[in-house]
């Protein structure tokens, strides 16, 4: 059977305050479109469907929408709750999931209580189990009192020991004659970042190894980790990665999706379908004569600049001017440092003016402006004009 791994579209994202939904439809609209091109048996999404907890309107219709889509090209579509979703919100949905052909899960299930998913392959008549593995968060596997009572490590432990039991008690689901998945939304040692993923959810009592996951499964389809990569394993456990970089941290990833072969007794095989759909990040530095110059070379893509001359009043608008798309405008820190480390040594003179003083203040802020200064001189000599008249 054949199957798409996706996940972590954090539909509702903004990034610097600019909302980027028409770039996330865009990709998910894509998505739909590869998954009807590849003729896939089953759309697995790993959890992250949403960047917020209580999601907007507009963010919720694309979601459905995209589901919608996914099941419209014939396939099964299951999709499970990341630490981003609010698992309860997903578990309303539920029934109404169900109605449309759609598997939605929110929370951990007993397997014979819905925690594996089983159907058969509409193109090759394989019969096909998925366990089901939400994000579970750090309450869920260790008690109040027993933060406070037992070590870290302890706990670390507690929280790994509970992900392997879920995960043994799903893998008893499994048949010996079906093709067996896990679905799951949770950090692996040895995974690396991405750059957008909410680290409190990511380190010290979430993460478990490889090794935790059953042997027998033919594939791990991993959320959470926005990187694409493979984590060695008796089977094979992968993160697809988000299909939009999130944040300029992913900005040099080429965003994915994975299209699965998969067959009983075998080990699945799969390929990485990149998404071309979307705005991509850029960080661009210069002066603002050659971010001038190059300007037509950025297209549509949003963009942080870093600017490579010292600050000054208007600065940021002038850049803005330039590159209407830049979501961060701010000083190169490497030009900031070089520019401080240029600077001579404090004189021990105490008795400098007031106007050398603010001098020196502007340097150390790596701010060069003549009108500032102007202003100030203004404003010393009219306070002090004012105290020798009174």
């Amino acid at each position: 059977m054949r199957f798409l791994h996706t996940s972590d579209w954090h539909i509702g994202k903004s990034l610097k305050g600019r909302s980027r939904l028409d770039d996330q439809e865009a990709v998910l609209r894509e998505v739909v479109g590869i998954a009807r091109a590849h003729e896939v048996d089953a759309v697995l999404v790993a959890g992250d469907v949403y960047d917020s907890a209580a999601p907007s309107a507009e963010a919720q219709r694309l979601a459905i929408q995209t589901l919608l889509g996914f099941r419209g090209t014939g396939a099964e579509v299951v999709v499970i709750a990341g630490n981003h979703d609010h698992p309860r919100s997903f578990e309303a949905y539920r029934p109404l999931m169900r109605a449309a052909g759609i598997t939605m899960a929110g929370t951990a299930r007993r397997a014979d209580k819905g925690g594996v998913v089983a159907f058969t392959a509409r193109g090759t008549g394989e019969p096909v189990r998925v366990a089901l593995l939400p994000f579970l968060s750090q309450r869920f596997a260790v008690r109040a009192a027993e933060l406070v009572t037992q070590t870290p490590a302890e706990n670390a432990a507690k929280y790994d020991q509970t992900v392997r039991d879920v995960l043994a008690a799903l893998a008893r689901g499994f048949d010996d004659d079906a093709v067996n998945l896990v679905l799951a939304h949770l950090t692996v040692t040895g995974g690396r970042f991405g750059g957008g993923e909410r680290l409190a959810q990511s380190i010290f009592d979430y993460y478990v190894p490889a090794t935790a996951f059953p042997a027998d499964a033919h594939y791990v389809a991993l959320g959470h980790l926005h990187r694409r990569q493979t984590l060695p394993a008796p089977c094979p456990v992968e993160y697809c990665g988000s299909p939009l970089a999130v944040d300029f941290g992913e900005q040099d990833y080429t965003p994915v999706v994975r299209v699965v072969d998969a067959a009983p007794g075998v080990p699945a095989r799969g390929v990485d379908i990149p998404v071309t759909a979307g705005r991509r990040l850029r960080t661009v530095r210069g002066t603002v004569a050659e971010l001038a110059d190059t300007a037509a070379d950025y297209g549509d893509a949003l963009l942080r600049v870093w600017v490579r001359e010292p600050a000054r009043a208007g600065l940021r608008e002038q850049v803005l001017e330039l590159l209407p798309n830049a979501l961060e405008v701010r000083i190169d820190p490497e030009f900031a440092a070089a520019v401080a480390g240029s600077r001579p040594s404090r004189p021990a003179d105490g008795q400098r003016a007031p106007a050398d003083l603010f001098h020196e203040y502007l340097g150390a802020e790596n701010i060069a402006d003549d009108r500032v200064e102007a202003l100030f001189a203004a404003l010393h000599d009219e306070i002090v004009g004012a105290d020798r008249d009174g």
